[in-house]
């Protein structure tokens, strides 16, 4: 068990937690051909694999004994009530991108957060087939593998603009005047979000109905890093609501978030019409 106040130690412990289902995770995944894993499929299709319940368990069991007074929120474990009475509670998506994992893309990510009365007190975003480790605490900046990371610096979305976006969305936003550089699909929105705090994308866009677990971790990344995730009313998102789901989503740097947002407004005012 450790401290709340001690937030720094706390975080580098869920990090290793974070590493270590990584491994596990690793285990059922084969680059470039079909998982290991026994899949299922939820309501709805999206698969869902044996790999997706053990790194949840793994992660459920490690988390608990370092903040046992936290409360519990995952895309893998059934949800109860509990968890609102709670001003403390981890959000954790075991395996985001979990399509990505079971087709052998290695865009794939294990997402930790600990909300406080909301916001994220820490987010942690593991890309184990990547090599790559996404941390932030809040006030302390946002790292890649212990290197500081920041924003693009971008102005203004142009032709040029690196912009990852689901393809209906993108041909949308195109109509309505703002043309970039469509990037290739990011299996993980935790990663895509991940990628504009790095720089590596200048802005991101996710469809409705992402969960408190696919963003709450990579949203304290990219504000820590100069960046912006809100829905379409630009407010700062509020997590461990009795509905976990969320509207669309613009992610972008602090100075041109208004810019990215405003188009994304319009598009559903025009969905409204």
């Amino acid at each position: 068990m450790i401290a709340l106040s001690n937030r720094d130690t706390l975080a580098d412990a869920a990090v290793e937690a974070a590493r270590g289902a990584g491994e596990l995770a690793l285990a059922f995944f084969r680059p470039g051909a079909a998982t290991s894993a026994g899949i299922s499929h939820k309501p709805g299709g999206s698969p869902v694999t044996e790999a997706d319940f053990a790194v949840d368990r793994f992660l459920k069991q490690r988390l608990e004994s370092l903040l046992p007074e936290a409360g519990w929120l995952s895309e893998e474990t059934e949800d109860t009530p509990a968890r609102l009475s709670k001003s403390l509670v981890f959000v954790v998506d075991p395996i985001d991108g979990t399509r990505g994992f079971v087709a052998g893309r290695k865009a794939w990510s294990i997402a930790v957060a600990l909300v406080e009365d909301g916001r994220p007190l820490f987010g942690i975003v593991h890309a184990p087939a990547l090599g790559e480790t996404y941390v932030a605490v809040k006030g302390a900046g946002a790292r890649l593998n212990d290197r500081i990371i920041e924003v693009s610096k971008l102005r203004a979305i142009d032709a040029s603009s690196r912009v990852a976006a689901p393809v209906f969305l993108a041909k949308q936003l195109h109509a309505l005047g703002l043309h970039f550089d469509l990037q290739p699909k990011i299996s993980s929105l935790a990663l895509r979000i991940a990628a504009v705090a790095s720089g590596a994308l200048d802005a991101g866009f996710a469809s409705e109905n992402a969960h408190d677990w696919d963003i709450a971790a990579a949203d304290l990344i990219l504000q820590e890093a100069g960046g912006r995730l809100t829905g379409l009313d630009g407010r700062a998102i509020v997590y461990n609501r009795q509905d976990t789901r969320h509207g669309l989503l613009t992610a972008a740097p602090a100075q041109i978030h208004a810019e990215v947002n405003a188009v994304a407004r319009n598009i559903n005012r025009l969905a409204k019409q």
